[in-house]
């Protein structure tokens, strides 16, 4: 969560001359270099009545040259540091580097003339004292030519001024600064003639260092070619550009929060983790199956069932709730027996293969109202649902003519379904250009998250249960809950206020059940509950409508936008929240029985409604301002700007034109270390949907990815992740895994992403050269193909895809 910290421009670093021509790629050709804040600091926040300091690493890797502009370039203000001033020339020269790949390679010729400049300039003393003591001699030995050894001294002092000058002229030119000589000329013809001379020499030197440099350009590219025909033969023609990696800054420190630093309880868990060194070694053939109960459908942190057998209560549903194993798992998952590649969407919202996920039951007891049927070899999706038999879309339009100002697709954007059995719900809100993310228990109802992901809809597998939901606070536009039994009255309305945390102010929450349109006894003491509930937690029952056609009726409520009405009550249940309470606070932390207040403040986050969809998707947030720092050391506003058009650029030269992804058969997208939710902003066009994880000792800016009218959650990639084996289409680490790997191992990691990618899906890796090989390495032991690999000095970046190999025998079981 963002501070209100005012903070000092952010020093450069500089680039090495290899990174600037090796890196600079067709990404970064339009836009301008980039500043790289190595300033640290902290930011602390107040939970439960305790600071907790922020705690988060910077990510190593150059900030890519089409990110940020310098500063001073954007008229920034601010006092400098100490080190500023100390840095001045190396501002200068970061500020003054060119924009193109060309322009930094005559940048690079030009550093290294500069040097060699330099050299000459600090043996020039020496060579003057020389001169002088010969002179000396020959004065005492003829005094006759003194008059001429004078004469040439002077000369040479003036050799010497005009290459001092020429070096000036030289560092201003290189600073983007006109030499005022040039506007004046009044050296002397001698002087002229000397610096025509010096100019002639030093354009020899630099034709010859440029043909040096440029040949030893062409080797390092015929390498790489070569290393191309060796890994990817059919695809030698293609030239794939890494681009520039971006890096975070460490003076955001003190205006960013992380969720490990204000959940307690992950505190704590990572004081463990820290302990557990670097990674093993790597299995290469030792690859063994996961040799568990749930066989294909095995989720780590869901089905531990050593833990499991340790719970003492099941009244909250802990037992739906995430236990994680001490050890992450090293196994593969096999594959369900007659496994064939998803059908593509949108078909697959209407049918998959029976044989990706074999589960009959739900077909069994929902058949009827038109969840999933039983059709030879698929499993079809007839769009019904228990509120909607008829079909999602009336029922999505039903809801609309409601409450015209619903506005899908514009006002409303971002909503959650609760309890979404097979998400058609969410399936069919994509025409109407709304995101919902979905979420379910692994419970009774088999495999419904499964089979919601399967056909290409945003779903994952969680519990209203003991703990907030992995989300922010006041980012869903809209919550949804058709009969998803959960007893919203119970314990003070516990789970009612999660949603009233989760929901935006003046957001809307539609509750489709049969208390509302039933009069049987236990429907109506819930309507009662309900109603004396809501009225203290100052919603607004805006309507009652019932749908003839599928005979049902929905209440549709909402949060209120303003504290007035809970300054009025007259008893204060539900309570109002503490102070230090942080509502976005949200990894492992218990439910709170308790209402935050709405912001007040207009330059504060909720204190008003986002623009509508889709300007919100490029406009930074009102709430983000230039006295804010952003991850990459810029004001934040020109941080999401320049991120967006970072990541548009990437997607659009190296992603879509240059790795070969077949983007036809793309559906289901993890960006597994989201900033601002660039790489998601930069897919928008295509039929894809991305889900956007903010990893908990990562900045916090999962708010920013909301209220941009995208959507994602809070997660720790030293644990699995809450979803199903072979899920998604492709999964995207922009330089997690080296900074991943100071907390956790690297085998358990991939073993993981094995586990959630599809056969036939693409993992892209963005990080370190060094991080980079191994994980060539492990994934070439898991027999995946490797289409890329492009390391160039200190960045690189990778390109593979899952095959089918599974390995032949089962690994011990654990339980």
């Amino acid at each position: 969560m963002l501070t209100s910290t005012s903070v000092a421009p952010p020093q450069t670093a500089n680039l090495t001359s290899k990174a600037a021509t090796t890196l600079v790629s067709t990404e970064s050709d339009a836009a301008a270099t980039t500043n790289v804040v190595d300033q640290s600091g902290s930011a602390s926040r107040t939970t439960n009545g305790k600071k907790k300091q922020s705690v988060f690493e910077d990510n190593p890797g150059d900030l890519p040259a089409d990110a940020i502009k310098t500063d001073q370039a954007d008229g920034g203000k601010g006092a400098d540091t100490d080190q500023d001033k100390d840095n001045k020339h190396t501002q200068i020269s970061e500020e003054s580097t060119m924009t193109t790949a060309q322009s930094a390679n005559q940048q690079v010729i030009s550093d290294e003339t500069m040097t060699q400049q330099n050299t000459k300039a600090a043996d020039k003393p020496n060579m003057e004292e020389r001169q002088q003591t010969e002179e000396k001699v020959v004065e005492e030995e003829e005094p006759q030519n003194k008059a001429a050894a004078a004469e040439e001294a002077n000369n040479n002092n003036q050799e010497a001024r005009v290459f001092e000058e020429q070096q000036q002229q030289q560092r201003m030119e290189d600073a983007g600064v006109q030499n005022p000589a040039e506007e004046k000329p009044e050296n002397k013809v001698t002087e002229e003639d000397q610096a025509q001379r010096m100019q002639q020499q030093q354009q020899q030197m630099q034709a010859t260092q440029q043909h040096d440099h440029q040949q030893q350009q062409q080797n390092d590219e015929a390498h790489h070619q070569e290393r191309i025909k060796v890994e990817n033969p059919e695809k030698t023609s293609e030239v794939v550009s890494s681009g520039m990696i971006p890096k975070e800054s460490k003076e955001s420190k003190r205006s960013w929060s992380t969720q490990a630093g204000e959940s307690e309880s992950q505190k704590e868990r990572r004081k463990e983790d820290e302990t557990k060194g670097q990674d093993s070694e790597l299995p290469k053939d030792t690859w063994q199956l996961c040799n568990v109960t749930a066989g294909p459908d095995y989720i780590p942190c869901l089905d531990n069932e050593k833990a499991l057998k340790k719970l003492r209560t099941t009244g909250h549903f802990e037992h739906r709730e995430r236990h994680c194993p001490e050890e992450p798992p090293t196994c593969l998952v096999p594959l369900p027996d007659g496994y064939k590649r998803p059908i593509p969407w949108p078909t697959s919202r209407d049918k998959i293969w029976y044989h990706n996920v074999p589960h009959t039951k739900l077909a069994e007891f929902k058949g009827h109202q038109n969840w999933v049927k039983v059709t030879g070899e698929f499993l079809t999706f007839p769009g019904g649902g228990t509120q909607f038999i008829h079909g999602a879309l009336h029922y999505i339009d039903f809801l609309q003519r409601a409450v015209p100002k619903i506005g899908w697709g514009k006002h409303t954007r971002v909503i959650l379904d609760v309890g979404c059995g097979v998400a058609s719900f969410g399936g069919y809100m994509f025409e109407r250009d709304v995101l919902t993310m979905s979420f379910a228990p692994k419970d009774e109802h088999e495999a419904q998250v499964q089979f919601a992901l399967e056909r290409g809809i945003p779903a994952i597998s969680a519990v209203m249960g003991s703990k907030r939901l992995p989300f922010p606070s006041a980012v869903f536009d809209l919550i949804h809950c058709a009969r998803c039994r959960v007893p919203w009255h119970n314990e003070g309305g516990l789970l009612l206020l999660e949603l009233n945390r989760l929901l935006r102010p003046g957001g809307y929450f539609v509750w489709s059940a049969t208390p509302v349109y039933q009069k049987l006894k236990d429907d109506v003491e819930i309507w009662q509950a309900m109603s004396a509930l809501t009225v203290s937690m100052c919603w607004d029952l805006v309507t009652i409508k019932r749908d003839k056609l599928n005979k049902i009726g929905a209440a549709i409520y909402r949060k209120p936008s303003t504290n007035d009405c809970y300054d009025q009550r007259k008893k204060n249940f539900p309570p109002m929240c503490p102070n230090d309470d942080d509502p976005n606070a949200a990894w492992s932390v218990p439910l709170q029985a308790c209402m935050h207040r709405v912001p007040s403040e207009p330059s504060i986050r909720g204190s008003r409604w986002p623009d509508d969809w889709p300007r919100r998707l490029q406009k930074p947030p009102y709430w983000l301002n230039s006295t804010q720092m952003g991850i990459y050391g810029k004001p934040a506003p020109q941080d999401f700007t320049a991120d967006y058009h970072h990541w548009k650029n990437v997607v659009t030269v190296t992603y879509i034109k240059g790795l070969g992804i077949n983007w036809d058969g793309v559906r289901n997208v993890m960006d597994m270390r989201a900033v601002y939710g660039g790489f998601a902003a930069a897919l928008k066009d295509m039929k894809v949907w991305v889900v956007n994880v903010v990893n908990v000792d990562s900045p916090d800016t999962l708010p920013i990815i909301f209220e941009r009218g995208l959507f994602g959650i809070y997660h720790d990639w030293c644990e699995s992740y809450s979803t199903y084996p072979r899920t998604y289409d492709l999964l995207h680490a922009d330089h997690l895994l080296s900074k991943l790997k100071t907390r956790c191992k690297l085998v358990p990691v991939l073993a993981e992403v094995d586990r959630m990618l599809r056969p036939g899906g693409t993992f892209i890796v963005r990080d370190e050269s060094s991080t980079v090989g191994e994980v060539e390495g492990i994934l070439k032991s898991m027999h995946w193909e490797v289409h890329l690999t492009n390391n160039n000095d200190k960045q690189g970046i990778l390109s593979a895809q899952k095959g089918d190999w599974r390995p032949e025998t089962f690994a011990l079981s654990s339980s």
